[in-house]
């Protein structure tokens, strides 16, 4: 059977960022792999619904991109352009690609979280190569107009290339200066995965899949850094809990509703399992002290059972360590299963998120503890405003109708 438009776009999503890292790796520029990689779906697009799936649509994607890159340098290299003259030389001198290369996308996060770049260019760059993200979907995130963010990662790439900052992993002692950046490209890319920004579906399981995969290799590569140990535990232990977030037509289940008896056991006890190891190491870190957060959550049979003054110790912790209103906001969730939602609401008012759509979503449940009838809906409707997820809109406004069935 032809592939559908969504099946095409499903693969783009999962094999965007690999068949970027390895035309990077050919060809040692970031515009003509992603050029390439982009031209190869495109006749994907055009092909694959009258011809069907080639036996290996991601191998397909790469020689196709290849070929389309190599045609396009040597018409530049005709012109005596030195530029696409050396792309030319280092992707004839590189060896074909026979399968999958496990850490390739790894060095392609090193190489977009580069010192010599702003921290902020790292991270958007490394999520529009590898976590797929639009131009327009990281600029939300950043909260700057797409113009800005498409001159920032075009910048950034050329920094790259003028400054021919390598592609691979860095020396060990070069590691600390960027594992930072890298931790925080990671879970950013998580985060797009388990809640994604935009879109119909709640959650991209390619890309949860994904950051868990480059965490274990991270992981795995430095073993003597709690934080990158601390990550994968947050991972982990968040992602055990996806079964749970979705009923069978993909409408969003809040965490206090969920059937826990869905939740990934064997993730929990190699999530509780990293939280224990980087405990004895006593060097707590913001993403050891979040998975220390999730272990708590995932001890708990039901909601009733969860340790909330713990939560709420911890979430001092990471403010202590990391101060952030969003943190702060997350802390306030908590402190209304002890002290009430009046006292939650009161610190909820005082953070500046006017622009996140979580702030007024939490306003609005608790206004509607409260019997706030009339307030939780504009701050329902403030919320639905400003998410793009359809999962999460429809949630919203099912909670909009129980506090304002007209």
């Amino acid at each position: 059977m032809p592939p559908s438009a969504a099946e095409i776009e499903e693969i783009f999503r999962a094999e965007y960022g690999r068949a970027v890292a390895v035309l990077n790796r050919s060809f040692g520029d970031l515009d003509i792999a992603e050029d390439a990689v982009q031209d190869a779906f495109a006749v994907a697009v055009q092909r694959w619904p009258a011809g069907g799936l080639p036996p290996s649509p991601a191998g397909w994607i790469i020689a196709t991109a290849r070929n389309r890159a190599i045609d396009r340098l040597r018409r530049e290299a005709s012109r005596e352009d030195r530029h696409a003259q050396a792309a030319l030389l280092h992707a004839q001198n590189e060896p074909v690609e026979e399968g999958p290369v496990r850490d390739d996308r790894l060095r392609l996060i090193f190489t977009c979280c580069h010192p010599a770049l702003a921290r902020g260019a790292q991270v958007a760059l490394t999520l529009r190569l590898l976590g797929g993200l639009t131009t327009e979907q990281i600029a939300r995130a950043f909260l700057v107009p797409e113009p800005t963010m498409a001159q920032r990662l075009v910048r950034a790439k050329g920094k790259i290339r003028d400054a021919r900052i390598p592609y691979r992993v860095p020396e060990e002692a070069d590691l600390p200066d960027r594992l930072r950046a890298v931790l925080a490209v990671l879970y950013l890319i998580f985060n797009e995965g388990y809640t994604a920004s935009s879109g119909q579906a709640l959650v991209r399981d390619d890309l949860c899949a994904e950051a868990i995969r480059l965490a274990r290799l991270l992981a795995g590569l430095m073993p003597d850094e709690p934080e990158a140990v601390g990550l994968l535990a947050l991972m982990l232990l968040t992602d055990a809990r996806r079964p749970a977030r979705t009923t069978g037509s993909g409408e969003l289940v809040r965490l206090a509703d969920q059937d826990r008896s869905r939740w990934d056991r064997t993730l929990i006890a190699e999530g509780q399992d990293l939280v224990r190891r980087c405990l004895r190491r006593d060097q707590p870190g913001p993403y050891q002290i979040q998975a220390a957060i999730q272990a708590v959550h995932s001890d708990a049979a039901t909601v009733a059972d969860t340790d909330w003054r713990q939560i709420v110790q911890l979430y001092d912790q990471l403010l202590a360590v990391t101060p952030s209103p969003v943190i702060a906001l997350n802390r306030a969730v908590a402190v209304a299963e002890i002290d009430g939602p009046e006292v939650a609401l009161a610190l909820t008012d005082r953070f500046a998120l006017e622009g996140f759509y979580l702030f007024h979503a939490i306003r609005a449940d608790l206004l509607r503890r409260l019997g706030h009838d009339a307030e939780a809906a504009r701050a329902y409707r403030a919320a639905i405003e400003r998410t793009g997820n359809a999962a999460e809109r429809d949630f919203l406004e099912r909670r909009l109708r129980g506090v304002c069935p007209d």
